[in-house]
């Protein structure tokens, strides 16, 4: 047993010796060490020996187990290290390499638009405000002159969650909220720009979501030329100084009277064209006179307070202001679409 024993160890050190990998080195540690190798197989005869054999034996035993186990714990050691320093050579970085660039964003072109319209109106004196996209119908319809039955309300075809609340249809529940906020005491200058939502089909020019800026003034003594004053810079700030304006009799249930703003086509110069369809004249926001029993709802004396209200869209803006024909340019998010206006 003695010969057995040193020829297990000669086997196992040339095996040790000619490993190449860490996972040879184990199955060679598993084939001698382990529960069936050849050691512990030898090992477990040493019962057929005589009491003075067994001593001798043992220690032998014990002497290839040390043996081997030093050896393959010393050829991990050196394994581990080659292993280590392939990897390090394989993923060595060269810091003398230009760098990749990165590429940098910028505003959305709708946020450039509307932040340009909240810094005009900051300005001559408003303030931004804010208010739910998930509205309750009363701020989105009844407190602006719309009452259940109104046959107005079939202009807006909304998203309802419940029968008392919706996805806001615009952005004048912010409006009938900062009223009763002030509870009739005082005058105010605000705009209220968010998203809004209708059921509609999207195409080129309609959107089943998009953003919308609605202003308010109320104080006592104002007027539709007030109304009129404050378009006409707003004009001529966002579309060039050689804009003209004019105003039509339109209807908005929350407005008496109500008016639709044109300017005059920047591509023509008023003179008529395909984008104009040759009216010389394009359709930018509707305005009027906030409706008295408005102001009456919202705490306001009518008799006393007056006001203005006017609401338009940033995207059609920025579509007649940087020439996109398709309104659907602004939410599909192509980066190539988006970089052509950061510097814009």
């Amino acid at each position: 047993m003695q010969e057995e024993l040193k020829a297990i160890q000669e086997e196992a050190l040339a095996k040790v010796e000619e490993a190449s990998d860490l996972k040879e080195l184990q199955a060679i540690k598993v084939s001698f060490l382990g529960k069936k190798g050849s050691l512990t197989q030898v090992l477990r005869g040493m019962g057929k020996l005589s009491p003075e054999e067994r001593p001798v034996v043992g220690e032998i035993a014990n002497q290839v187990r040390e043996a081997i186990t030093n050896a393959i714990e010393t050829k991990n050691t050196v394994l581990e290290n080659a292993a280590l320093e392939e990897k390090l050579q394989s993923e060595s970085i060269d810091v003398t390499l230009p760098g990749r660039p990165v590429k940098v964003g910028g505003p959305h072109l709708l946020t450039k638009v509307i932040e340009e319209i909240e810094d005009l109106f900051i300005g001559m004196g408003y303030e931004v405000r804010e208010g739910p996209e998930v509205e309750t119908d009363y701020f989105n319809f009844e407190a602006l002159n719309l009452p259940k039955d109104h046959p107005a309300r079939d202009m807006q075809d909304s998203f309802y969650i419940t029968n008392e609340l919706l996805l806001r249809t615009h952005t004048s529940p912010v409006q009938a909220r900062t009223m009763q906020e002030y509870k009739g005491e005082k005058g105010f200058k605000m705009i209220c720009p968010g998203r809004v939502y209708r059921r509609d089909t999207d195409d080129a020019t309609h959107s089943h979501q998009f953003t919308q800026i609605e202003g308010l003034y109320v104080d006592k003594d104002v007027k539709m030329s007030d109304l009129k004053g404050v378009l006409n810079v707003f004009a001529k700030k966002m579309f060039g100084e050689d804009r003209k304006i004019r105003l039509r009799p339109s209807f908005f249930p929350f407005t008496e009277p109500s008016v639709e703003m044109d300017i005059s086509c920047k591509v023509c110069d008023g003179k008529g064209c395909s984008v104009c369809k040759g009216t010389g004249w394009i359709e930018i926001l509707g305005a009027g006179m906030v409706h008295p029993n408005v102001l009456e709802m919202a705490g306001y004396d009518p008799n006393v307070y007056s006001g203005f209200a006017f609401g338009m869209g940033p995207e059609r803006i920025a579509m007649l202001k940087y020439g996109v024909n398709d309104i659907r340019q602004f939410y599909l998010n192509d980066s190539r679409f988006l970089k052509q206006f950061h510097q814009a």
